[in-house]
């Protein structure tokens, strides 16, 4: 089966593209300039020799240190009515214990070459992962949306010349462009875009820190433990989501790296960014009501970026510097959200990974605008929605793969044939990832609350679906590839 076109990251060619004429002169155009074209396929391990593990620690520390972390830290009072002491608590466990899903995921980059939809034909076969990678590219462009609105709205924030419309423009372009330069060049910008936002949250708790105190705070009456399981489920759901991006950022790294080292760098790169983050937008949230100019700002929840501003404003025009910095970092996360579009879009189907990667690039970005300016109307509404949607079926698909790579796999990355990435016939045939999936899905419905819909269970319980869902995926899929395996093993013999 033909395969993409192959390009190695420094711009050699290693195999011949595929391509209509125009695209192939722009294709060779763009490596002359350090373009990165490298499609889908697997890197071997002598692309695999970048020793920088730090950088693992750093693109997902830039991903996370930013406002979309505050903004999941500012859900809890706002969207949740939960007080404080509640919202930091369960941010700080959740972030312990879920950040190892996307962690784990991690290794496979580096130590297969393989980005995520491409590892996923492991266990869900190469016609079964179409599934996961449809599902991928809807859920990167929420993402994208998500960060447009956010990155947008605190632009506009700076001055009454800007809007939410401008701002999302903005932030849109500024995310093509890293985008479309590719790996190497997202990478490099991941090892600075932490910076101002560190800078200007300190600053944030300088001149706001004052109000902070315990005692300053609202009452808020007893979270219901429905409430407490929903906002667990909203947390869990914005770490797990990581997990079908983190392989695609290693798949250069040295190949001979220990896994642990991988893990743990990823790992701490994800909790020491999301834990501050989320709990400062907590902290600031829950205050917001009982501090006018913040609660103005705020609008009801509705304008993130308005309570950045609000709370930095008694600094004047070094305030409004930081805010136009923090918006323009909104890329950090933009950028590989943008990039896995693209890569997971070429994962669907052989033609599609005939069409250049940075194209789709574009065509992300084309989406992205217009929905981006839709959503802002809503905001507290439409991250909660987006997260938690995107929360429920990856918790399915990193069931699915912990189950084959732990207990078939045996744990040993020398059971994946690298090699046969795109050869339907010897990869497994996708039934048992089909069937767990929406055995999967059949759970989470009755258990999950969401504004537009509560099920059944979810009435009692609050939203548990991401753990049901997470946990009956992994059975099924565990009891149905076993009959596979043993099924396949006595026809083998017979024959």
């Amino acid at each position: 089966m033909d395969s993409e076109p192959k390009y190695a990251l420094d711009g050699q060619a290693v195999g011949v593209p595929v391509l209509l004429p125009l695209s192939q002169r722009i294709t060779k155009s763009l490596l002359h300039w350090g373009v990165e074209t490298h499609g889908i396929s697997p890197t071997s391990v002598g692309q695999r020799l970048d020793k920088r593990l730090y950088h693992l620690f750093f693109v997902w520390f830039s991903a996370n240190m930013n406002v979309l972390a505050f903004s999941t830290g500012c859900a809890g009072p706002a969207f949740f009515n939960l007080g404080l002491r509640d919202t930091l608590l369960i941010l700080l466990l959740v972030d312990i214990v879920s950040s190892a899903i996307p962690a784990f995921f991690a290794v496979f980059g580096p130590k297969l070459g393989t980005r995520a939809m491409v590892h996923a034909r492991f266990s869900w076969g190469y016609y079964g992962s179409m599934i996961p990678s449809i599902l991928n590219v809807l859920s990167m462009q929420g993402f994208l949306i998500l960060n447009s609105i956010i990155g947008g709205q605190t632009l506009a924030s700076v001055s009454h010349h800007l809007d939410d419309t401008t701002g999302i423009i903005i932030i849109g372009i500024l995310s093509l462009i890293l985008s479309f330069l590719g790996y190497k060049v997202i990478h490099w910008y991941e090892t600075i875009a932490w910076i101002p936002n560190v800078i200007a949250f300190i600053v944030m708790l300088g001149v706001g820190g004052k109000h902070l105190k315990l005692s300053n705070y609202p009452t808020n009456p007893p979270p219901s433990v429905q409430t407490i399981i929903s906002f667990t489920t909203f947390v869990a759901s914005s770490i797990f989501s990581w997990c079908t991006m983190t392989p695609d950022y290693g798949v250069y790294h040295d190949a001979n790296a220990s896994s642990y080292q991988i893990f743990f760098y990823t790992y701490f790169g994800l909790l020491t960014s999301s834990v501050p983050a989320q709990m400062l937008g907590g902290a600031f949230a829950a205050m917001a009501p009982a501090i006018s100019s913040w609660n103005e700002g705020f609008d009801d929840g509705n304008n993130l970026g308005g309570l950045i501003s609000a709370i930095l404003s008694p600094t004047g025009g070094f305030g409004k510097f930081l805010v136009v910095l923090i918006s323009l970092s909104i890329p950090s996360i933009c950028a590989p959200t943008m990039y896995t579009f693209g890569t997971s879009f070429m994962a669907i189907a052989p033609i599609f990974a005939r069409v250049p990667r940075y194209l789709f690039s574009i065509v992300s970005g084309v989406i992205l605008i217009p929905l981006g300016i839709l959503g802002a109307k809503r905001f507290f509404g439409t991250i909660v929605n987006v997260l938690s949607i995107i929360g429920y079926w990856t918790a399915l698909f990193s069931a699915i793969i912990i189950v084959e790579h732990v207990i078939f796999k045996k744990r040993n990355l020398q059971r994946y044939n690298v090699d046969h990435w795109d050869k339907p016939q010897w990869l497994p045939s996708g039934i048992a990832a089909t069937l767990a999936f929406f055995g999967g899905i059949g759970i989470i419905v009755p258990c999950m609350s969401q504004a537009w819909y509560i099920g059944p269970i979810a009435k009692h319980t609050g939203d548990i679906g991401v753990f049901v869902g997470f946990l009956l995926a992994g059975i099924l899929y565990f009891l149905i590839r076993l009959g596979e395996v043993n099924y396949l093993q006595v026809t083998s013999k017979a024959s």
